[in-house]
């Protein structure tokens, strides 16, 4: 008899509003976020296929860059296929278990880019600073093994909430104004108390993302002091050239999810479609630009990816 009163206090679906405030412009904004969407997939598809093939980026650096395009693959395809049929008017309602399992695979999938980020702050590190070290401290097995801690981190952070939301009522509270479901978008559905959840999504944030970007910080600020120790001029550049392209991947990455977070808990004077617009760019913006990014500033990247594309086009 309880699990039935327990079962009734859920809503049997929840319906997703999309962009209150800019309906209007929904059918447009489907236009960039469709191309942002494909160009995610097709340059983490194509990155991971040049690394898999190509025996020779079988090294710490690229292991992290594989990495990284799969949790950006997760990150993207968990939100923007829904998105844009929201966007679209071809579906709106998701049911409660399938909302739950969403705002579960984008949360552990941000934890876990977070986590490589902040692996990859460290191969360079290693790379910059003790470059004589680096082949016997960043093995392959080493980078395996953090791609593994990424994932059960995220996994141990994330698992709690789906049972923080799962025990609360909601009082047939069904409506999400939001393009994807989210911990606290949920959690502001019930009828109860969600104090709990409040401070263990803030302390989750504060003791994950939050330690990843200091780390990374401290990290760069020691890069960049070792950097300008070099008397070689070329090497300063190259090493500058290095860690702004990584500089560039993580401000896009932190900034607009963080403001997402801070709104949802400080920010009730942010108007609302511009907290949803800045959520819906963290999870498509980075998947599509990293790949980008990586490709144009690694020279042996570049070219890989230019033998596959070539190799295709001969093929056909």
């Amino acid at each position: 008899m309880a699990a039935t009163n327990q079962t009734s206090l859920q809503p049997s679906s929840l319906l997703l509003l999309g962009m209150e405030g800019l309906e209007h412009l929904q059918a447009w904004l489907s236009i960039p976020f469709c191309l942002m969407y494909l160009a995610a997939l097709l340059g983490n598809v194509l990155l991971l296929f040049a690394i898999a093939t190509e025996r020779s980026l079988h090294q710490p650096m690229y292991l992290f860059l594989a990495m990284l395009a799969v949790a950006d693959l997760v990150l993207s395809s968990s939100t923007v296929p829904k998105a844009l049929a929201i966007f679209w008017s071809f579906s709106r309602e998701l049911s409660f278990h399938a909302c739950l399992t969403q705002m579960f695979f984008i949360h552990v999938s941000f934890i876990a880019e977070s986590t490589i980020l902040l692996a990859m702050a460290f191969d360079r590190y290693v790379a910059v600073c003790h470059p004589l070290r680096y082949a016997t401290v960043l093995t392959p097995l080493l980078a395996a093994k953090m791609g593994l801690a990424a994932i059960v981190r995220s996994f141990c952070v994330m698992l709690p909430t789906v049972f923080l939301l799962w025990r609360l009522p909601y009082c047939g509270h069904s409506v999400v104004p939001h393009t994807y479901c989210e911990h606290m978008g949920i959690a502001r559905l019930a009828c109860a108390n969600i104090s709990l959840n409040i401070w263990y999504g803030l302390a989750t944030t504060l003791l994950s993302p939050g330690v990843d970007v200091v780390l990374i910080g401290v990290s760069y600020v020691l890069i960049l002091r070792a950097v300008f120790r070099l008397s070689s001029r070329d090497a300063q550049l190259k090493a500058v050239g290095t860690c702004s392209s990584h500089a560039c991947v993580m401000l896009m990455f932190y900034t607009p999810a963080l403001f997402s977070f801070f709104t949802h808990r400080f920010g009730r004077h942010v108007p609302h479609h511009i907290h949803i617009l800045l959520a819906n760019l963290y999870v498509v913006l980075p998947p599509m630009l990293n790949p980008i990014i990586y490709t144009m500033k690694n020279r042996v990247i570049r070219e890989k990816v230019s033998q596959v594309l070539f190799r295709t086009g001969q093929a056909r």
